[in-house]
């Protein structure tokens, strides 16, 4: 929860306000609280929706219809003001995390879990429709767990089912990836009962594998899978469990049972009040969120007359917070929140004199650690070396947070960035599910976040207001491989193998390759695609020799390009063959051996051994004692943009200033020039190239742009 603002007002309603829960594209989210001590989620709207006529009349409607819905599995309406100047909703507050932050970070859910969870949001659902309501984004984001049952939240875009519809004919409303396929095609059709049945086998397939069912990655390419492809359910081995999902997710609305016969259909249920049918992990993820009702401002203590004799089990604790019964004396709830919470990250300003802080959110132990330890150490060199200045009119800190790889992580890193009022910018996060998870976050904030390693060319519908991408996107860095490949008097046509076991950077580099092919050369190419995971290549590579292919591009990972490269050896063929950086690191030359020798890479980093590097490599090894591995360099760079912002301003500025001044700069650094274009995206194509030589990568150079 963040802090009120100025502008916000102090009461709304019976309810006085305690801080902001979150913000969307309609309005402002506040908690707030009745002075009996209820507590409220109240959603307020925006002005230029308040202003217009037909938006109040759907949102009266929708009022009116959300008011009938009955059930202890769906939030409830609690109050509504429809006719004033800033029409608001207030419903129940719920304190605990989501599914979806329960399953990203606990892991999928056990047989029995998912069960429960499909029986009772079943019932939920069958109370929105006898309202006549259709909820419209049924997802993980909007199922809160809490001690005694799930519930259903956000009907900010549910409908009456027989209104009519308000916006545009083409408007994909919901969220890709739990759409059902009447909703992603689009085309006016206006979604019933049966769309949310849909959407809920999508969430109850991500609740029992721990993904969506139709993937993720570009929002075109997961709308077109939703519409035309069957869903993914490996890994649900239930074969009762199996057959309620597939038949939720037929493609034929009419085909699909009613959320009624679902909860007919299923048997498992949980004894009221009771977590026994959570994991343990997802238990103390919601006595965390309980224990956090403590804390909030505004509750007078109370005396218990018997307190326990020692700290409650996380279990225990959730039982006496489901019957009401939690009481604590003086600063005790203060003490059970310090007890309960999570300490890991935390950091702030001191007392006194505001400090001055560039923080850096980067994975520090997960998947790709090594990258982002490598931005932490670059960034703290930059710090250290501003910090060394006999001139400095203040000092800088870092503040660092560690992800983990992991977007719910990422949402937490960022709101702990955007509460802090010291930190005036933010380099990372490391990979593009976190970096798309965040963009929200620090743009309500107006927190300028750098990242020098999400090369998304495109992330989910959102404000990017304080967003700066500053490293070339993966299409761009096809542009080099094009140019080596291609332009070249023995190349007429690039072979592009695009391995979906590489996710988005794959699949968006190989289809820039092939739609950028023509444009940038008089070549042709001839694509192929292959599965993830496929073992043999052996037969897709014949192919695509066999289809005269003089070079070869693939897009994948670093097992998939090792794979490559054997069956290539395996050929006569002696063309010039590359990949992205995705698929270099020492995975490849292991499994690939002498196969390796000759593939080329295109990265976005330079090397400690590139002479604009040499003072950074020797101040690195100064404080770390070795040379600096890559993403280093581009992440010293992107704080000494930072720093050097900051150096135009006489005093500390505001964040919303310094995005500004961000926007406007052209910053010298190791790597490349630092300038945005009006998108706030990088407007320099560099880009550098390694081959593999003698078992190792060595540092080639500056890649060949279009036209060089």
């Amino acid at each position: 929860m963040d802090e009120l603002r100025p502008t916000d007002p102090a009461r709304i309603g019976a309810h006085r306000l305690l801080g902001r829960l979150g913000a969307g594209g309609m309005g402002v989210v506040y908690l707030g609280r009745t002075d009996a001590g209820a507590t409220a989620a109240i959603k307020v709207i925006l002005p230029e929706y308040a202003g217009d006529d037909e938006f109040r009349t759907r949102f009266r409607r929708e009022v009116e219809a959300a008011r009938k819905v009955r059930s202890p599995w769906a939030v409830a309406v609690i109050d509504a003001e429809t006719e004033g100047e800033r029409p608001w909703l207030a419903t129940a507050f719920v304190p605990g995390p989501s599914l979806a932050e329960a399953v990203a970070s606990c892991g999928p859910m056990p047989l029995r879990s998912v069960r429960v969870l499909a029986g009772l949001l079943s019932r939920a659902l069958t109370a929105v429709h006898t309202a006549g309501l259709v909820h419209r984004d049924v997802k993980p984001g909007n199922v809160l767990l809490t001690a005694d049952g799930p519930r259903l939240i956000d009907f900010g875009i549910a409908r009456a089912g027989d209104a009519t519809a308000l916006t545009a004919t083409d408007l994909v409303v919901g969220t890709p990836g739990f759409l059902s396929p009447e909703q992603a095609s689009g085309g006016g059709t206006v979604p019933g009962p049966a769309s949310d049945v849909f959407s809920l086998g999508c969430l109850l397939a991500y609740a029992a594998t721990g993904r969506p069912p139709y993937g993720s990655g570009a929002v075109d390419a997961l709308l077109y899978r939703t519409v035309h492809d069957e869903p993914d359910l490996d890994g649900i081995d239930d074969a009762e469990l199996r057959a309620l999902l597939a038949d939720c997710l037929v493609k034929n609305p009419a085909d699909r049972p009613t959320a009624r016969q679902l909860d007919e259909r299923i048997v498992e249920d949980a004894s009221p009040g009771s977590v026994e049918w959570l994991p343990e992990d997802v238990v103390r993820l919601i006595a965390d969120r309980s224990a956090a009702m403590l804390a909030l401002p505004g509750i007078e203590p109370t005396i218990a007359d018997e307190p326990a004799p020692g700290p409650p089990g996380r279990r225990r604790f959730l039982s006496l917070a489901a019957a009401g019964a939690v009481v604590v004396a003086g600063g005790g709830a203060f003490a059970a929140w310090e007890a309960l919470r999570d300490d890991e990250g935390a950091g702030g300003a001191k007392s006194g004199e505001r400090a001055w802080i560039i923080g850096v959110q980067a994975d520090l132990s997960g998947a790709r650690k090594a990258a982002g330890k490598a931005q932490e150490r670059g960034a703290r060199v930059a710090v250290e070396r501003f910090n060394s200045r006999k001139d400095k009119p203040y000092t800088l800190q870092l503040k660092v947070l560690d992800d983990r790889g992991d977007p719910a992580r990422a949402v937490k890193a960022a709101e702990e960035f955007a509460r802090d009022r010291d930190v005036l910018a933010v380099i990372g996060p490391t990979g593009d599910a976190e970096t798309g998870a965040v963009l929200s976050v620090y743009d309500e904030a107006m927190l300028p976040l750098i990242t020098v390693s999400s090369l998304a060319i495109a992330y989910a519908p959102r404000s990017k207001k304080s967003f700066f991408q500053a490293s070339p996107s993966y299409v761009v860095l096809t542009q080099p491989i094009i140019t080596r490949l291609v332009l070249r008097p023995d190349v007429e046509r690039l072979g592009v193998l695009l391995d979906r076991a590489g996710g988005l950077a794959a699949y968006t580099g190989g289809y820039g390759a092939n739609l950028l092919t023509p444009v940038l050369t008089t070549g042709t190419t001839y694509p192929r695609v292959v599965p993830a995971g496929a073992r043999d290549l052996g037969p897709v590579i014949a192919d695509m020799l066999a289809n005269k292919s003089d070079a070869l591009f693939y897009a994948g990972d670093e097992a998939g390009a090792a794979r490559t490269a054997q069956a290539l050896a395996a050929t006569p063929f002696e063309g010039p063959r590359m990949a992205m950086h995705t698929a270099m690191g020492p995975g490849f030359i292991e499994e690939a051996g002498d196969a390796a020798t000759g593939w080329e890479f295109t990265a976005p980093y330079t090397d400690a051994t590139a002479p604009a590097a040499k003072e950074f490599a020797a101040a690195h090894r100064r404080s770390f004692g070795s040379a600096p591995a890559h993403w280093a360099a581009e992440a010293f760079d992107v704080a000494g943009l930072v720093i050097d912002a900051l150096g135009a301003f006489p005093e500390r500025p505001s964040r919303t200033a310094l995005v500004a001044r961000i926007a406007r700069s052209t910053y010298k650094g190791i790597s490349r020039t630092y300038a945005f274009d009006e998108k706030q995206i990088l407007v320099g194509k560099d880009a550098y190239l390694y081959r593999v030589e003698n078992g190792r990568y060595r540092f080639v150079g500056p890649a060949p742009k279009a036209g060089s």
